[in-house]
């Protein structure tokens, strides 16, 4: 063992399940809005560059790109990040989550402030190169410090809402497109420096925010620094106590870790392809299917739309809108039912379901039924669900791989279904397209079907399930030692707390009254029993129940959904609209 990866002692620590019990609070919104909010700021990014393109091949935008310096540049963008993935996802897992999430974001802020000031095409190419490092970087160290901060009753719910907000930064891309294109109110050469323009400044936002943000206390009690992790994770905990008015109660649930500085790239390749086999084909089976359908049918629905419907590209950025709304709506609407109903099930429905409706949308397309606006309305719906799917494969990558190697495996998962998929799907559409065969393009479709169903499939045979489960309990730490909460290879479980799931049992007095509680969401008991014993004394308002359990504290959705669930099964009624008392 070298000087690097030499174990610095071991260490009992309850920082997984001290973090996991915490209630949801004002803290936990500062690290969503710190790190999840780039995402936003790359979809608006790359819709603004994919509809300026042809607007940097015109006379006098200060550029005169040929076309194949802007498909060199699309290109170099990709290569970007799937180099920057690999490279700052294993600085990520070696340095630290926060050095590295500052890093990437200041990568990205320098690159595409440079950007906007390009002044020849290498320049502009080499710039789109290292924004796409950047922004590469970025997918690692934000998926993995997100899911090791948040509960993990929470976890899916939030990473699918996180990850899908890139398309509310594409809807308002493919909007302020409209305006950046339009020449009487800019010139040829300025529009499109604005948008890089307002990147860069909504990026000095974020990383204003982001500076404030912790280090992941899962980190640093891995690397020898449990003094820190302990610390940290005190402060958390009087943060969120005076902001919510809770109580934390204590915990019992421990793990031994025998410390390590980093793991090197021999022991990263032997547990992704020794010790989690099946695991690795479930990841790249998720990324390769995703990777292929967003990008083939992404970069070239413009050229779909101009090719078979004559719409003009300055007018492409509003059929790019419905696009965009089904893929936000979708992780938003859908993502609660990822933490309750499970993981397998919602993963296979979203990516079968999304695999069916495009055949259904190939085979109109052929058939000649489809318009313009009708082919943008079936793609919001496969979207609704493929966006849910794609969100949910940077998190699966995330849970299923131990949490010394977590960004480097999400790092190389997005590497391969970005190379993979996100290469050969656009050529292989493109030249379909250029074809003018309508019949030649279903084709296409018909394959990125096929593998977002094949995907589909890999998640019913070799899903795991980690829906409310503490990371530690899915994955194991490769340092952890024998006694410790954890899975063992490919699932088999080696702690009691996943039989409860979220760690809470269920409440004896609420047995006979919750029959059709989900099974999956054991935490919903807690909350209910809660609403109960403050309706004890009489009937109360929505607004002032509220505040009386915490509600705002249980994370987006979770007073309503408990209600909902009472109201459901018998337990509470509603004496007006907005009273509720308990039913026995």
């Amino acid at each position: 063992m070298s000087q690097g990866e030499r174990s610095l002692g071991t260490v009992e620590t309850d920082v997984p399940a001290r973090l996991d019990r915490l209630p949801w609070a004002r803290w936990h919104w500062t690290v969503l809005l710190g790190l999840g909010t780039v995402w936003i700021l790359d979809g608006l990014e790359v819709t603004i560059v994919g509809a300026l393109a042809e607007r940097l091949t015109e006379p006098g935008s200060g550029l005169e790109l040929s076309d194949t310096q802007v498909g060199l540049a699309a290109s170099m963008y990709v290569a970007g990040a799937v180099l920057g993935a690999l490279l700052f996802g294993y600085l990520t897992d070696r340095l630290g989550r926060k050095k590295l999430f500052l890093i990437t974001l200041g990568l990205y802020l320098a690159a595409t402030t440079a950007t906007a000031f390009s002044f020849d095409a290498w320049f502009f190419i080499a710039m789109r190169f290292l924004t796409g490092a950047g922004i590469g970087g970025e997918y690692a160290a934000i998926n993995s410090a997100i899911d090791e901060l948040v509960p993990a009753r929470m976890r899916a719910t939030v990473s699918l809402a996180v990850n899908g907000s890139y398309w509310g930064g594409a809807a308002v891309g493919a909007g302020l497109t409209l305006l950046l294109l339009d020449p009487a109110i800019f010139t040829a050469d300025l529009g499109w420096r604005i948008a890089f323009g307002l990147g860069a400044v909504l990026g000095l936002a974020i990383l204003v925010v982001r500076r404030s943000l912790p280090e992941s206390p899962r980190w640093l009690y891995t690397h020898g620094r449990n003094d820190e992790a302990e610390e940290l994770v005190a402060r958390i905990e009087h943060d969120i106590e005076e902001q919510t008015g809770e109580r934390l109660g204590p915990v019992d649930d421990t793990l031994r870790v025998q410390q390590r500085r980093s793991t090197g790239f021999g022991e990263i390749a032997r547990t992704v392809l020794r010790t989690y086999p099946r695991r690795t084909v479930l990841g790249l089976a998720l990324f390769v299917g995703q990777a292929f359908l967003y990008n083939a049918v992404y970069f070239t629905f413009a050229l779909v739309l101009s090719t078979f419907f004559q719409v003009p590209s300055a007018l492409a950025g509003l059929y790019l809108i419905p696009l965009a709304l089904g893929s936000l709506i979708g992780p938003l609407v859908l993502g609660r039912l990822f933490d309750t109903v499970g993981r397998r099930t919602m993963i296979s429905v979203s990516y079968l379901g999304s695999g069916f409706l495009l055949v259904g949308t190939a085979w109109l397309f052929a058939a000649g039924v489809l318009g313009a606006w009708t082919l943008a309305a079936a793609w919001a719906a496969i979207f609704f669900f493929a966006s849910s799917g794609a969100s949910a494969a940077y998190l699966t990558v995330s849970e299923i791989f131990p949490m010394e190697i977590r960004a480097m495996c999400i790092a190389l998962f997005y590497a391969v279904g970005t190379g993979l998929g996100g290469i050969a799907g656009p050529v292989l559409f493109a030249a379909l397209v250029e074809s003018g065969s309508a019949s030649a393009v279903a084709v296409g479709y018909y394959i990125g079907a096929g593998m977002m169903i094949l995907a589909g499939i890999a998640e019913l045979v070799l899903g795991v399930e980690a829906a409310q489960r503490s990371l530690e309990d899915v994955a194991a730490p490769l340092s952890a030692q024998d006694g410790g909460g954890g899975a063992g290879p490919d699932g088999a479980s080696v702690s009691s707390r996943a039989a409860t799931r979220s760690g809470f049992a269920p409440l004896p007095s609420l047995a006979q009254h919750t029959s059709s509680r989900p099974a999956d969401d054991a935490e919903l008991d807690r909350e209910l029993g809660a609403i109960l014993q403050a309706l004890e004394d009489g009937p109360l308002a929505r607004s002032e129940l509220r505040l009386r359990v915490h509600g705002q504290a249980w994370g987006p959705g979770r007073f309503s959904g408990a209600v909902r669930h009472g109201l459901a099964a018998g337990v509470l009624r509603e004496e007006s609209r907005n009273t509720l008392r308990r039913a026995y």
